[in-house]
């Protein structure tokens, strides 16, 4: 039996041209020029959800049905007519649907390939805008009203469930949640699945599959995250990091027409991603937040063609022979002719018993919407005194009901930006702790209080706060390249002038010519951002030197 419909969802009026935009008669003769054109009938299927790489279609005459299946019930996401075009961003990528498309109504459609859509993206700067902008805002709407493929069932106490839905929030993979501890029905849910409480988290993808409490890599593999990927294929340029430096790389070679594969372990925006507003990134007067700014970046590398690799990360980089080999998470072995590394730095934690066991659970690396919606009228303490610190300090305070800044040294001068610190002396649910230091943290499930201790006395203070933020810095993340490439004392990877002879010799160094700006050891191997020895650590620095490395990329690819 046909499910019954549900009202169609409403969207914006406002948006709605944005959204869902008419093509013109003109227009659309030059996306036939690219397709084909044919006649379609009262319940044809375009495409259905959950297929790999759906064609794109424009409907000249009649009507087609765009619907979410759940069970038990169909949403009807939309109704496009004459000039208006199906798809969101996951064409772009080469993800599976998260919708059907049906025909209601005779007519005729000019239909596209993926590779057909993405030429006509890449030749046409008029058709590119009006698509671009349509696909990002549909995806945004499809998160904002929970229409996907995933339903994912948790608790507000458990890491676990913070975790899945932070993965799935920083990939933009639209979800439903259901909280077991407050929504009603929910056992029922479960118990149709054969699943007891003490299972979850649970996540459900397309109303059949069921996975508890898995790995971010299970998800990803799901979901098809990575089935455009064709892990044979010999690219131009691997980036390995999705972070701003790895993405600025990504856009720049694929706008170039080289061949890119990303290769990111968790989801794109690096540290950066997890940032709640950057407000001195240029061109961003009113700032933006780093999940933001990745998705935007995200976006243009799709437009571009790059792939991206999500949740398998770089484990090994063989470097002895060309062209190199990069080992993955999965056991997978990717080819590329130039390396450019972004892998960034991992964040510093705490000597503190039990902060391991309680991460997720009251202590949190990043202060985005996600973790604000958990600390919603209590009080909060940030141990740290540079720029993430201070502006996950006044993002903060729009939820906690008082912030505590905790820092070893005099004063956030040396470490802080001066319109951070303004804020921060002028708030008054703001309060900084100089010369203290964190001494204790304790709790079964969850945080239950946190001790600091003032450094010039020794005395110990404990507090009933529930939440801790640690934002103290981070080390780079090198320690896949087994020797493969020359780092600095920190263990940074050297490039360019900072190579020494003996570290070129060392590493049998050919090239008739001096290592490029930002190259490393070995020719054709790039590092940028974060992990580079002597990097600025800002986004725009990561930003510029990814875009830099290309042009490096392109010498080196002739030598």
């Amino acid at each position: 039996m046909t499910a019954p419909d549900q009202p169609a969802v409403s969207f914006s009026s406002a948006r709605r041209e944005d959204i869902f935009p008419a093509l013109t008669a003109g227009q659309m003769q030059r996306v036939a020029a690219r397709g084909q054109r044919r006649s379609v009938s009262p319940g044809e299927v375009l495409f259905a959800a959950g297929e790999t790489d759906p064609p794109f279609f424009v409907i000249e005459r009649g009507q087609v049905e765009i619907v979410e299946s759940r069970h038990p019930t169909r949403v009807v996401v939309t109704r496009h007519g004459p000039g208006e075009f199906t798809g969101e961003a996951s064409m772009l990528s080469g993800r599976r649907s998260l919708v059907s498309a049906r025909v209601t109504e005779a007519g005729e459609v000019i239909e596209l390939t993926g590779e057909e859509l993405l030429a006509l993206v890449h030749g046409d700067g008029e058709l590119s805008e009006i698509i671009m902008r349509a696909f990002i805002h549909r995806r945004l709407q499809l998160i904002a009203h929970g229409i996907g493929d995933v339903v994912v069932v948790g608790s507000q106490h458990s890491a676990d469930t913070l975790r899945i839905k932070e993965f799935l929030s920083r990939n933009r993979h639209p979800y439903a949640y259901l909280d077991l501890d407050t929504d009603v029905g929910v056992q029922a849910l479960l118990d149709g699945f054969g699943v007891s409480a003490d299972a979850i988290p649970v996540v459900i993808c397309s109303g059949t599959n069921v996975l508890r409490n898995p790995t971010s890599v299970e998800i990803a593999d799901m979901l098809g995250f990575n089935a455009a990927i064709n892990p044979t294929e010999l690219r131009d340029v691997i980036v390995v990091g999705a972070g701003p430096a790895g993405l600025a790389a990504a856009v720049y070679a694929a706008s170039e027409g080289l061949d890119v594969l990303v290769i990111e372990a968790n989801a794109p925006g690096g540290q950066a991603g997890t940032s709640s507003k950057i407000e001195n990134y240029l061109g961003f007067p009113t700032g933006i937040s780093g999940q933001d700014l990745a998705a935007r970046a995200y976006d243009q590398s799709q437009k571009f063609g790059a792939q991206v690799m999500i949740a398998h990360g770089a484990v090994r980089l063989h470097c002895h022979t060309r062209p190199y080999r990069i080992e993955v998470s999965d056991g997978t072995v990717v080819e590329g002719r130039t390396v450019v590394i972004a892998t960034g730095a991992e964040y510093r934690r705490l000597p503190l018993e039990n902060l391991e066991r309680l991460e997720g659970a009251g202590v949190y690396h990043s202060a985005t919407f996600m973790e604000a919606q958990l600390v919603r009228g209590e009080e909060v303490v940030i141990v740290g005194g540079g720029n993430s610190a201070g502006q996950a300090a006044i993002y903060l305070t729009g939820f906690a009901s008082h912030v505590h800044i905790v820092i070893r040294a005099s004063g956030l001068e040396a470490s802080m930006s001066r319109y951070l610190i303004r804020r921060i002396d002028e708030h008054p649910t703001i309060t900084l702790h100089v010369e203290t230091e964190l001494a204790s943290l304790e709790g079964v499930e969850h945080v239950e209080s946190i001790g600091w201790r003032d450094r010039a006395t020794g005395a110990v203070t404990e507090h009933a706060i529930r939440h801790l933020f640690v934002m103290i810095g981070a080390v780079p993340a090198t320690e896949w390249l087994h020797d493969c490439l020359a780092l600095d004392t920190h263990q940074f990877i050297k490039t360019g002038p900072h190579l020494l002879p003996e570290e070129l010799a060392a590493a049998r160094w050919s090239p008739g010519r001096q290592p490029f700006l930002l190259e490393t050891s070995r020719p054709g191997v790039f590092a940028v951002g974060d992990v580079r020895s002597g990097n600025v650590k800002r986004v725009a620095s990561a930003v510029g030197e990814g875009s830099i490395a290309i042009s490096f990329v392109h010498q080196a690819l002739g030598d």
